[in-house]
């Protein structure tokens, strides 16, 4: 197990080269000057060029590239050209935010689309069934921008049953910050009026964001117990007089987890930086924003982070999905 962790490890490192190579050559090819963007447009050349070369931007394209990898190297992934501030620090702000929502968003996943799942394959081609079946394929089709919205106009403005777009209500004092999750730091302050409007903004936009990973999960979880449930060991378990339930959660369920578990990792990475509509939609602080901010912004270090992170969450899910194989798959061993 050790020396395959260690190899993943390489594995990791490797992938951070690969996304940072990768980002930092595209920005060089996107038409625009950072220094340009960053001061305006009523800037002077004299000034857009002193700025550049305080950038290091007047350099040659592989200096540039061999200062920032030497800066990576020591955990400064730079400054932004939009905020002035350091890039770890805005991600430590913003990011916050965006795993709350995502949370919040797996919770929902795997809350709706394993029972659901199930249900759909214990009652194949019946009424719940087909109606599983019929919402799983308009949540999967639906833009998550459409439904947002949506969700705003009914939720909101039509039945006032939930709050709108934002963390916290505007007329709250926000609590100190201490984890950057407004839900747990409302509850470390014991401001419960707080806690509960914190978590009723997070109902909406977790909801939406949650709605295309559930379908998908609904349509795995369905296909791979299908599956199962014809197999000779199912009707053993059943010959041998175990109930359902325990058919059910203890031999089919376990022997469906790898591949639900490899949908539940790929979605937990795609949530986890896909947020950048439902984050812009619903007025959410979080990396999403940030990213799309720097973008427009051609802020080329803050986009690198963002990136970097994206890589590198991506890699972290897929190593702890692979490590969790063994724990659902005895026959499975990384000795």
């Amino acid at each position: 197990m050790f020396s395959y962790f260690l190899r993943r490890l390489g594995y990791l490192l490797f992938v951070i080269w690969g996304v940072t190579f990768a980002a930092f050559f595209i920005a060089q090819v996107v038409p625009g000057d950072p220094a340009a963007a960053a001061l305006g447009s009523n800037a002077r050349e004299a000034q857009i060029e002193a700025y550049r070369e305080s950038l290091g931007l007047n350099k040659p394209v592989y200096v540039q590239y061999l200062n920032y990898m030497q800066r990576l190297v020591t955990g400064d992934l730079g400054k932004s050209i939009k905020t002035r501030r350091p890039i770890v620090r805005d991600l430590r702000d913003f990011f916050p935010a965006t795993l709350e929502l995502t949370l919040a968003a797996i919770l929902i996943t795997v809350i709706l689309g394993v029972p659901t799942g199930i249900l759909a394959a214990l009652n194949q081609n019946k009424l719940p069934d087909v109606v599983i079946r019929v919402l799983a394929l308009l949540g999967g089709a639906t833009p998550i921008y459409w439904l947002a919205i949506l969700f705003i106009a009914f939720f909101h403005t039509r039945l006032g049953i939930l709050p709108g777009p934002g963390q916290l209500d505007p007329f709250l004092i926000p609590p100190p910050k201490v984890t950057g999750f407004m839900t747990i730091d409302t509850l470390l302050a014991r401001d419960f009026p707080a806690f509960v409007d914190a978590l009723r903004h997070l109902i909406m936009p977790a909801l939406v964001l949650g709605a295309f990973s559930t379908a998908l999960l609904t349509r795995m979880v369905r296909s791979t117990m299908l599956e199962v449930l014809s197999q000779d060991y199912i009707r053993t378990a059943k010959a041998k007089g175990n109930s359902n339930r325990v058919v059910l959660w203890k031999h089919a369920l376990r022997n469906a987890a790898l591949p639900i578990l490899t949908v539940l990792g790929g979605v937990v990475g795609s949530l986890l930086t896909g947020a950048v509509l439902t984050e812009t939609i619903f007025s959410w602080p979080g990396i999403g924003g940030y990213a799309t901010s720097s973008a427009l912004n051609l802020d080329f270090p803050a986009v690198m982070g963002v990136t970097l992170v994206a890589g590198l969450t991506y890699t972290l899910i897929n190593l702890i999905v692979d490590l969790l194989y063994a724990f659902f798959d005895p026959r499975i061993s990384y000795s």
